[in-house]
């Protein structure tokens, strides 16, 4: 088969090509020039009897037998990637690497986890991506990493997920906000109210929209942000109010920079989950991070949130 006479080199390169549809940016990562990096493609490409990429414009896109070898080339280099690391297993060795890609707002934890996890085991190193939810649930198709760090598992994608501490969502408002000074508020009030909503997909956005169906509200939305700094510094500036993770929170909440309403049904009772691919088979580097999650997050997460704690709010399910 001419796929046997593949090199390990241009496959490695092939999937940096794939990953990022630029030449530029995989030879950027492999410390290779642009042209050195096409060569190899092409060779590849020649050995496999079919083109691997077509271009369109100046944009790169992968054929019908580029995305079937990037698949397979992706699956083969994690392979090898652990294998030294499950040969390290069996001498009872600490080696080996944990990828990891979460939400933007489980930065504010979950660094701090990952770092006491790696000065416990100093022969484990880390990989870490931090995105929204869309771009973590694209590594989770691609299997670019080992554990996924989201706030709500996804619905149409073959996961095991598994809840590992709470992640109470609070509304929150300046600390003039006419609310502000106000208990027990009826949601219905809140139809008055203008929100700033994160993007379309994100899982605070849809708890969010679930709170105003199961409440028969319609707030207008002043408007969509896609990152937690943003929609703080647009509350804190009086352009509406936003449900946000308390995690998120707990240095404006100190300051008084903002202010947790008191309506009904918050804060929205949600959960931190854990997951990866339902066929995947965590290296043992993988595996004791996953553990180490489930032993230290819920104690830090509580410390942290414990003046907004999930219970009695509303749950909203997933």
């Amino acid at each position: 088969m001419r796929a046997r006479q593949a090199t390990l080199h241009q496959l490695r390169i092939f999937d940096a090509v794939a990953r990022h549809l630029s030449f530029a940016r995989a030879a950027e990562e492999l410390h290779l020039t642009p042209p050195a990096v096409s060569i190899q493609v092409k060779q590849l490409g020649e050995t496999m009897g079919q083109p691997l990429t077509e271009q369109i414009g100046k944009k790169i896109f992968l054929t019908a037998a580029g995305r079937i070898l990037a698949d397979a080339a992706r699956d083969l280099l994690l392979r090898l990637d652990r294998l030294g690391e499950d040969l390290a297993a069996l001498q009872g060795l600490e080696h080996g690497h944990v990828r990891l890609a979460i939400l933007g707002t489980a930065k504010y934890f979950l660094p701090r986890l990952l770092g006491e996890f790696c000065t416990e085991h100093r022969g484990i190193e880390a990989s870490l991506f931090v995105g929204n939810r869309e771009a973590v649930l694209e590594r989770l198709v691609r299997n670019e990493d080992d554990i996924y760090i989201l706030g709500q598992p996804p619905e149409s994608i073959d996961v095991v997920a598994e809840p590992f501490a709470d992640n109470p969502l609070i509304l929150v408002a300046r600390p003039d906000h006419p609310l502000a000074a106000q208990t027990n508020i009826d949601p219905e009030v809140l139809n008055h109210v203008p929100f700033i909503l994160r993007e379309e997909g994100s899982g605070t956005r849809l708890v969010t929209q679930r709170f105003f169906a199961h409440h028969h509200i319609q707030p207008p939305i002043r408007m969509e942000l896609g990152i937690d700094e943003a929609i703080k510094q647009a509350v804190a500036g009086g352009l509406g109010v936003a449900v946000l993770s308390a995690i998120a929170l707990r240095t404006e909440l100190a300051a008084r920079e903002l202010v947790a309403l008191d309506v009904r049904g918050f804060p929205l009772a949600r959960k931190w989950y854990a997951v990866y691919a339902q066929n995947k088979v965590l290296s043992p580097s993988a595996r004791a991070f996953y553990q180490y999650l489930f032993a230290a997050a819920p104690q830090l997460l509580e410390e942290q949130i414990k003046a907004y704690p999930a219970h009695g709010g509303t749950d909203l399910g997933n």
